[in-house]
């Protein structure tokens, strides 16, 4: 049973790393994931700051493909966001399943995300491999007015049909999203 904080462990880590020589480059720690992808998933601004000044790799990744820009995309990170794509993180790295950091945003309804992953130059209509889900459906499906809107805003095409035949409009309905889908026709 780990008796440490995470907060406490990464901070540790950093200090070790501070002190045993290079920076790490991607190497995992005991789960299997880089510092980097540890602190970008738990917010930690100030461990993603010292990681980045040391150089490392800002595109590490998980045994799944995920990479640190993915996990604070998914947790609502914004400022960690546009720190790893200051960095040179890949804004359309993705992982075994085809899934991007604009994706997982767009199912979270994390808004500010998404809009600042379109203006690096996400690719819009990029459709991952397990379902053909777009950023669009994730967000229709779920219900996601504001990430919806942000979406059309910038040209994100609606009428995308997944693997299964259905568009943004087909999971509104389905999902019972009333504003999604008048915002969709």
């Amino acid at each position: 049973m780990n008796r440490f904080h995470p907060s406490l462990t990464l901070l540790l880590l950093l200090a070790l790393l501070a002190a045993c020589g290079p920076a790490d480059q991607g190497e995992g720690v005991a789960d299997g994931n880089s510092p980097l992808i540890e602190a970008a998933e738990q917010g930690d601004l100030a461990a993603v700051e010292q990681l980045l000044a040391r150089h490392v790799n800002p595109d590490p990744r998980t045994e799944c493909g995920w990479t640190p820009l993915m996990k604070a995309a998914l947790n609502g990170h914004v400022a960690i966001v546009e720190r790893l794509l200051q960095a040179g993180a890949r804004v359309d790295a993705e992982d075994i399943g085809g899934y991007t950091a604009l994706m997982v945003a767009a199912q979270n309804n994390h808004a500010a995300i998404v809009e600042l992953l379109l203006k690096r130059g996400a690719q819009i209509n990029r459709q991952e491999r397990t379902k053909g889900w777009t950023a669009m459906i994730w967000a229709a499906k779920q219900g996601h007015t504001s990430t919806v809107k942000i979406l059309l805003q910038y040209g994100a095409d609606p009428r995308i049909r997944d693997l299964e035949g259905k568009s943004a409009a087909d999971w509104a309905q389905a999902e019972s999203h009333p504003e999604v889908l008048a915002l969709l026709r």
